[in-house]
């Protein structure tokens, strides 16, 4: 199980307030979502979301507690992602360039 993947799941579960309209946010099939968040209640041995009749989601005690705790942990990754890609976008330090004199007088 990619637990990664199942958190930034569940989070779009709750936003998205169902599973077909998180697929679709995804771009995953409903089946797929599904099968993501149970293995999710399964390792984590306990039951996040509420399913009425209705089709509606009430989040558990549990799954609150966990929403904000994975809220926290995807928003450190997403800045810590965004840290690295902007160092690495970054030109500094010293440049040493070698050319022929005649070069250097006149275009450098």
């Amino acid at each position: 199980m990619n637990r990664l993947l199942s958190m930034q799941v569940f989070c779009r579960v709750v936003d998205c307030q169902g599973f077909a309209s998180a697929a679709r946010t995804l771009d995953m099939s409903p089946p797929v979502v599904t099968r993501l968040i149970s293995d999710l209640e399964t390792h984590l041995a306990a039951r996040l979301l509420n399913r009425s009749t209705s089709r509606k989601l009430v989040l558990t005690e549990a799954g609150r507690i966990y929403l904000d705790q994975v809220r926290r942990i995807l928003a450190d990754i997403e800045e810590a992602e965004a840290s690295v890609q902007s160092a690495t976008q970054r030109v500094g330090g010293r440049l040493k360039v070698l050319a022929p004199p005649s070069l250097a007088t006149y275009e450098l």
